[in-house]
């Protein structure tokens, strides 16, 4: 999530850049203003004491800010470190093309989500992100890397 956040921010610069829409100097700043947020995160991250796996979840799941004032960053870094440590557990090199593998790993999120009380307006999106960020990590996770 914050890859595609940082990323998006970038070529959204770039964008406007090349369409002559910003100056070089107004890029620049933009480029200083992302090292610091990048900053700010690695040091929210460390103060999260969580690893970068769990992070991903724990940024998936608490993508509505309503969620972490209603469950706790407590309860979510909790949720996030089962949900990583379990899903870490059932991914196979070919989870991605297996509609009964995903299928399962759909019923373990969300019986995790109920676990923790996640909120069940935010339960499809959570579900989603979640599997999202799982998709982004099973290679690291099977042993097995792409192209």
């Amino acid at each position: 999530m914050q890859e595609k956040k940082y990323s998006d921010r970038l070529l959204e610069t770039l964008r406007k850049y090349n369409n002559r829409a910003i100056e070089t100097k107004q890029v620049i700043e933009e480029l200083i203003a992302m090292a610091k947020d990048f900053k700010e995160a690695i040091k929210r991250d460390q103060a999260l004491g969580l690893s970068a796996d769990e992070i991903a979840f724990y940024d998936a799941l608490a993508e509505r800010p309503e969620v972490l004032v209603q469950m706790g960053d407590a309860t979510l870094k909790k949720l996030a470190v089962e949900l990583t440590e379990k899903l870490r557990k059932s991914t196979s090199v070919d989870w991605q093309v297996r509609d009964s593998v995903r299928a399962q790993m759909r019923l373990l999120i969300k019986r995790l989500l109920r676990k923790y009380k996640y909120p069940p307006e935010g339960q499809e999106e959570a579900v989603a992100m979640v599997l999202k960020q799982a998709k982004a990590l099973a290679d690291a996770w099977s042993g097995t890397k792409n192209g």
